[in-house]
């Protein structure tokens, strides 16, 4: 069996692709593998947003609060990346994250790598532009589910 080390497995993303083989380096010098229990929180909305995750397997639920249960906006799995709060101030997680099945995951510490995007301006604009996108799909998955429910109460649906 073949392994590979965190910058190699990094470098063979496609949410990383592209970048110079020093920057996976870096990157891969601020993360670690976890694991997440069905039903296990990984977040919550206001936490700080002290962690990004790259699902290596399994199915994640983005949720939000309202007046009675938490409703899921997006549901996430393997290859999806979870958290981009990390990268805006003022680093707060924006949903709750609950694990839905066995997750596996590769976890980055935002304090570490935001300290090497200061350092390294060109390696924060890489991931700015990979995490930009990111962050418009959650709005837009969050933007359609509101709809929905809006239509539901209005007796559109």
């Amino acid at each position: 069996m073949e392994t590979h080390t965190l910058d190699q497995i990094i470098a063979a993303h496609p949410f990383f692709a592209g970048l110079p083989e020093a920057a996976c380096g870096l990157i891969a010098g601020c993360g670690r593998n976890v694991r997440f229990d069905p039903d296990q929180s990984i977040f919550r909305q206001d936490d700080p947003a002290d962690t990004f995750y790259v699902i290596r397997h399994g199915r994640v639920a983005l949720e939000t609060r309202g007046s009675g249960q938490p409703m899921v906006f997006q549901t996430l799995g393997s290859g999806d990346i979870l958290n981009a709060s990390w990268l805006v101030p003022p680093y707060r997680c924006t949903a709750d994250a609950r694990a839905v099945e066995t997750t596996l995951a590769f976890a980055f510490d935002a304090v570490c790598l935001r300290g090497k995007c200061d350092a390294d301006h060109d390696l924060g604009y890489e991931l700015m532009k990979r995490f930009v996108p990111v962050m418009v799909d959650r709005l837009s998955h969050a933007r359609l589910q509101a709809l929905d429910i809006y239509a539901v109460e209005k007796g559109g649906r």
